[in-house]
Parts: C-alpha cells; sequence; structure tokens
C-alpha cells in the first residue's frame, strides 16, 4: 500500500458542527471507499435514529459518540451486504504476527498482523466494530485498509 493508503482512517468534522455527518477525504484513492460510506453514514443518521429532530436536522451538530456509532453501523451494513447477507468479517491488527511471508510475500509488519473476527449476525458485527471504533478512525490505525481487507474477506476470496 501506499503512504497515502498507510494513512488513510475515518475521520469526521469537528462535532456539534453542520458538517459533523461528513467524513474527511484526502486526495487519491482512499476517496471512492470513503464516499461509500459516507452514504451510508447519512441513511443511518437520516432515517436509523429515532430522535424528534426534522430529517436534515439530524445530521447537524452530531456528536463524537454518534459520529461513532454512525461509523459502525454504516461499516457493518457494508460488510454484512458484502459478505451475502449470512456473514461479516471484521479484520483488526494485533501485536502478534499470524503468518510467516513465505515465497514472493514482502513482509509489511501491518498484513502479518491481521486477525480475523467471524460474525453470522449483522448486530454482533455491529456492536464488535462499535466497541474497536478507534481501530477504524485513530490516526495510524490504517483504518481504510483494515475495511478494505474486511470487505475482501467478507465476500470471500473464492466469489
Amino acid at each position: 500500500f501506499s503512504c497515502q493508503w498507510a494513512k488513510a482512517h475515518f475521520r469526521f468534522r469537528q462535532p456539534y458542527s453542520d458538517l459533523a455527518y461528513g467524513l474527511e477525504a484526502d486526495k487519491g484513492g482512499t476517496r471512492a471507499i470513503l464516499m461509500a460510506v459516507q452514504a451510508h453514514i447519512i441513511r443511518h443518521l437520516l432515517f436509523d435514529r429515532t430522535t424528534a429532530a426534522a430529517h436534515l436536522e439530524r445530521l447537524q451538530g452530531i456528536s463524537r459518540q454518534e459520529q461513532g456509532e454512525a461509523l459502525a453501523a454504516a461499516l457493518a451494513q457494508l460488510l454484512w451486504a458484502a459478505g451475502g447477507g449470512g456473514r461479516a468479517v471484521v479484520c483488526l491488527v494485533t501485536t502478534a504476527t499470524h503468518f510467516v511471508p513465505r515465497g514472493d510475500y514482502r513482509a509489511d509488519s501491518f498484513t502479518e498482523r491481521i486477525h480475523l473476527f467471524e460474525f453470522l449476525e449483522k448486530a454482533a458485527a455491529q456492536e464488535f466494530i462499535s466497541d474497536h471504533i478507534n481501530c477504524f478512525r485513530g490516526k495510524r490505525s490504517h483504518g481504510l485498509i483494515l475495511f478494505l481487507y474486511s470487505l475482501l474477506f467478507s465476500r470471500t476470496l473464492e466469489r
């Protein structure tokens, strides 16, 4: 992965602002993934939450916690859809190395530390993502790469 991909993570605009629902996107290849997730964040904030605010008001002034909840819901929805509605796989980085590079594979000190968590219920996947949301939105978290790996493993390599 390029340096730009390695630095990419999910980051929102300032909480409690008019654009608090919006993800910040740098130029380059990561924008496509961010915009797909952004669409699901907006859908969650507009239609899945119960609040007295009018539809467009539901997007404005959300807190950091609400941002995390919306991101977790969006990621879980996308992973569940990628898994065909029957499973979702979430990838997280651990300190332990899970495989030893062989052959033509060059170690990147990231991929070999990925641990897979499989879920057969969408709600369980969403709760797990919510509990580990900083793994996707923290600086130096490689959040977009983790999500991309999660999509691939949810979809399965065969499909």
